[in-house]
């Protein structure tokens, strides 16, 4: 019997090469090479049917456009992070640790969408028998939801053909195999062309493909990296399992807009959207606490307050500590060199904690200068003044720079009735807003300065 031939592939790009090595020869990644079974040749030229699908040339002027048409979810939520709705056509991508709602959340979209369109759900991980369970815990009308049990992706493709729903569920990618590849389920190439080959047919037939993803333990989608090129819209769940809520942050998505989230609560029932999550974030925030502090940001579509917490404490060991949850740890190095360069406050001897409470993963700049009124606050032991919500982006020679959307934050603090703000002058309101009080600053050492008042 011949010896099959190994082949290893990058799970970054999903180059190939004949042997291991330490570094992927195509995109440079380091340690991502893993070893498959190579698929054999196919007989005969591949593409020898593209000569009879010659498409014409045409100007880009000349192309028609129209609106994408939408259809809702029923679950509001979701249909705010995916742009607006259900897009005909569309393959998305969902990942998130194991346990922390995936499937759940499918299966109540399903059973809403089913109301008004025909829906199938591909199951390659559970049984029918534990499906139904789900479902009658969760208290859901499934009688218009299909159900398949397969793991072929021959098989399922020939259901889609016959059955022609108007959305699929595939859970998940990873426990799919075709038969043209040899390697086993959940390898880079299989994973690869399975995904190709739903993409391929989601395009041909208008049907919406929603695909569920593994993560890795770093939290980053398993398979290959190509696999988040090929599809539409790549949500991802946010926030601890053990919490009782759930963030979707889109990551990428070609119909609506990026980094939009979406806020769920888990009950007996099921994930149900939370409208105001804000007021989810600040339900234990006190303002006579030192080291806290109200931050505006912007996600997506949505201005949230989020608190921050910072603990500075005398360093004990020979290295002092600086540890974030939610927040970009090497921000703070360059924000405490800034602190102590252009505010006079020097962290070199302190141990540095920050959180941002909630669970909820804070990138943007604009978080700059709350986290170092949170760690004046801390380093003092003394509570910033009372409703205040701060934001606006600190360079590096101390100036405050302006964020994007700064009259929506402003709004949006003092509807949750917040009466002071420190904004960078840039996003100073022309009009003042009624009951906020809005100081603007240009330079980190004022801000600082108010903080001593």
């Amino acid at each position: 019997m011949a010896k099959s031939k190994t082949v290893f592939s990058c799970t970054e790009c999903g180059g190939q090469a004949p042997k291991w090595q330490g570094q992927c020869p195509h995109c440079n990644a380091w340690n991502t090479l893993v070893e498959s079974v190579a698929a054999p040749a196919a007989a005969g030229p591949r593409f020898q049917s593209w000569a009879a699908n010659v498409t014409q040339v045409q100007k880009l002027s000349e192309v028609q456009t129209e609106e994408t048409p939408r259809d809702p979810s029923g679950i509001d939520e979701l249909d705010r992070v995916l742009g607006g709705g259900i897009v005909r056509g569309a393959v998305v991508l969902i990942g998130g640790d194991p346990g922390i709602g995936k499937s759940t959340l499918l299966l109540q979209a399903l059973s809403q969408i089913g109301r008004n369109r025909k829906v199938l759900y591909v199951s390659g991980e559970e049984s029918a028998q534990q499906i139904a369970l789900r479902a009658s815990r969760l208290a859901l009308d499934t009688s218009s939801v299909n159900l398949l049990a397969e793991i072929c992706i021959e098989n399922i493709l020939a259901t889609l053909k016959r059955e022609l729903p108007d959305v699929v569920v595939i859970d998940s990618i990873q426990t799919l195999y075709t038969e043209q590849v040899t390697s086993a389920p959940g390898s880079v190439s299989q994973v690869r062309e399975c995904a190709a080959q739903l993409t391929r047919m989601a395009k041909q037939s208008g049907i919406t493909v929603l695909l569920v993803g593994h993560v890795t333990k770093e939290g980053s989608l398993a398979g290959p990296r190509v696999l988040e090129h090929m599809v539409d819209t790549v949500l991802y769940f946010e926030g601890d399992s053990h919490s009782s809520y759930r963030m979707i942050r889109a990551i990428k998505n070609r119909f609506g807009a990026v980094n939009e989230l979406g806020v769920f609560a888990m009950t007996d029932r099921g994930l149900k959207g939370v409208s105001n999550p804000s007021a989810i974030f600040l339900s234990s925030y006190r303002d006579d606490v030192a080291g806290s502090c109200v931050l505006v940001t912007q996600e997506g579509t949505r201005p949230l307050l989020v608190e921050i917490q910072a603990l500075v404490d005398d360093c004990h060991g020979f290295q002092p500590k600086r540890l974030t949850v939610g927040l970009e740890q090497n921000r703070l190095a360059m924000l405490l060199a800034v602190l102590h360069r252009h505010g006079g406050v020097a962290c070199f001897d302190q141990d540095v904690f920050l959180n941002a409470v909630g669970g909820v993963k804070i990138n943007e700049p604009a978080a700059d200068l709350a986290i170092i009124l949170a760690m004046v606050s801390s380093l003092r032991n003394k509570a910033l003044p009372e409703k205040l919500v701060v934001f606006g982006e600190v360079g590096l020679a101390g100036e405050v720079r302006p964020v994007t959307r700064g009259q929506e934050r402003l709004k949006e603090a003092a509807k949750l009735g917040f009466t002071r703000a420190i904004v960078p002058s840039a996003n100073k309101p022309r009009q003042e807003i009624e009951g906020l009080k809005v100081l603007a600053v240009d330079r980190l050492d004022q801000a600082v300065e108010f903080c001593r008042e």
